[in-house]
């Protein structure tokens, strides 16, 4: 009989929704094999979705900013925080009503785009607050957002990443900048991005995906977005969170796989096969001994992680898993997947 050979990730999937920071880049920096997984989905007719929490630039400017670390996009491919924010903050509010906006020039840009108002100091006849990442923001424009948030505006984020990925390290997110309202006013956001799962669900809906892939670097906004909105997720090794952080994650932040970059999405792509208490991936294989998890094979290998994720979805569904790792001797060896 001869084995039919494994589907590729982008047999299994339709679509491709992939966070930026993190995981196609590093501020200007570009991620190696980011830009050329881009290019291959696309040519093999998968559809690309950016979907990004970052406030500080609409669709046409991400879309140049992408060309600068070598990924061709169009506006039209996007999904943002900011956009549905405004989207949110339209059906709630009448037409022309003022929104402060604790943000930057894009973040107001999209507010007027949905018939909205947008200004930058607050008054009695400010009806909402909308606060997106901006590097210009500074205190006063805090100032302002608190003095709304206190006299009973609505407070939508845009998001709430606590740190954001640049070329030089992990600097303060838009969730830090939320941090610092919330103390000053004893008040909790609306949050309108990731780890919502509006913002996936509307890509999907809009773009007519079935089985989209959810990819990003984070477990607190990607895959918790991904989990609450039902779709299978892939955490890349090349941002925020790693291997030890996934599997010890609440079922809501685990990932449906994990592969240290963006470079085999044409590979063969076994998927694990659970027998009670063992999973098997290709050559490799996990055991599950009350709560503890015997790997046989590398516990890098990608194939291993899948094994053991799946084995957490049918023994630690309800709880995060706080068992142990237990490599055994592989008798032969496949080479470990990459």
């Amino acid at each position: 009989m001869i084995r039919r050979p494994d589907p590729s990730l982008l047999d299994l999937h339709d679509a491709l929704l992939l966070d930026l920071d993190g995981t196609l880049m590093h501020g200007a920096e570009p991620i190696p094999h980011a830009a050329e997984a881009v290019e291959t989905a696309r040519a093999a007719g998968c559809t690309v979705v950016f979907a990004t929490n970052n406030a500080s630039r609409t669709p046409q400017q991400a879309a140049e900013h992408l060309a600068v670390v070598g990924i061709a996009a169009q506006p039209e491919e996007f999904i943002t925080s900011p956009q549905v924010a405004a989207r949110l903050l339209a059906a709630r509010l009448d037409a022309g009503a003022k929104v402060l906006v604790v943000g930057g020039p894009s973040l107001a840009a999209q507010m007027r785009e949905v018939g909205l108002s947008p200004v930058d100091t607050d008054s009695e006849d400010v009806a909402a607050v909308v606060q997106g990442w901006s590097p210009d923001l500074d205190w006063r424009r805090l100032a302002e957002g608190a003095y709304a948030i206190r006299h009973g505006a609505y407070w939508m984020a845009t998001n709430v990443d606590a740190t954001l990925p640049t070329e030089r390290g992990l600097a303060p997110g838009n969730g830090a900048m939320v941090a610092a309202l919330r103390h000053a006013t004893g008040k909790e956001p609306a949050v309108a991005g990731k780890p919502e799962p509006g913002m996936f669900e509307v890509a999907a809906r809009e773009h007519r995906a079935r089985r989209p892939l959810i990819i990003g670097d984070r477990l607190d906004t990607d895959i918790e977005g991904a989990v609450r909105a039902g779709m299978e997720s892939l955490l890349v090794l090349t941002g925020v969170d790693g291997i030890e952080e996934a599997l010890r994650a609440e079922p809501i932040r685990r990932p449906s796989f994990i592969l240290p970059d963006l470079a085999r999405l044409t590979a063969p792509f076994p998927l694990p096969v659970v027998d009670g208490d063992r999973a098997r991936c290709g050559a490799v294989s996990a055991v599950w001994r009350d709560g503890d998890i015997a790997v046989h094979g590398d516990q890098d290998d990608p194939r291993v992680l899948r094994a053991v994720l799946a084995l957490l979805r049918e023994h630690s569904a309800q709880s995060a898993w706080t068992g142990r790792l237990h490599p055994q001797p592989l008798a032969a060896r496949a080479p470990a997947e990459r």
